[in-house]
């Protein structure tokens, strides 16, 4: 069983920046899914970014040029560098892991932008 901890979440006023970090409890070999998510209250959990074994990186179009995944040096920890903030980026944001076949969550930050 993989664990994932997340951190970084917070409160920030809008044109803010937030990093949100998950480290995964074992190693991460090829191949992988690193992936975050939004859920708000009263609507569906959506990804808004994912990093693939190639090193590419995926976006959902309302954060590209914004948000940005990455995983630096191949280590077990990605990150969610999250720029210029708006209100509508506020939700619990989940990070998700697909390897060997399973799917694992973290416990999910709250991010929260204020206008």
């Amino acid at each position: 069983q993989v664990q994932l901890v997340e951190s970084g979440g917070g409160l920030v006023q809008a044109g803010g920046s937030l990093t949100l970090s998950c480290t995964a409890s074992t190693n991460i070999v090829s191949p992988y899914v690193m992936a975050w998510y939004r859920r708000v209250p009263g609507e569906q959990r959506i990804r808004v970014a994912a990093i693939l074994t190639t090193g590419d990186a995926v976006y959902v179009d309302d954060v590209k040029d914004r948000f940005f995944i990455s995983r630096p040096n191949a280590q077990n920890t990605q990150f969610l560098q999250m720029n210029n903030l708006k209100p509508e980026d506020t939700g619990v944001y989940f990070c998700n892991l697909i390897l060997g076949g399973s799917v694992y969550w973290g416990q999910g930050t709250q991010v929260t932008v204020s206008s």
